[in-house]
């Protein structure tokens, strides 16, 4: 139950952090990596995409 648990979370966090790479201002080819890293690399690409991806209106 714990890891499913923990596998639901870590989907959802990746489809948010998806929609916001998406959304956000960034160029199209910095959407597609970003997008890419968090698809094939769950957990290591959102640590990367809350550390360094692209910020929206700061």
């Amino acid at each position: 139950m714990g890891y499913s648990l923990l596998g639901l979370l870590i989907l959802i966090a990746g489809l948010y952090a998806i929609y916001q790479i998406l959304t956000s201002g960034a160029s199209t080819g910095a959407k597609v990596i970003w997008a890419l890293v968090i698809i094939f690399l769950p957990v290591v690409g959102l640590i990367a995409w809350i550390i360094a991806g692209p910020r929206g209106g700061r």
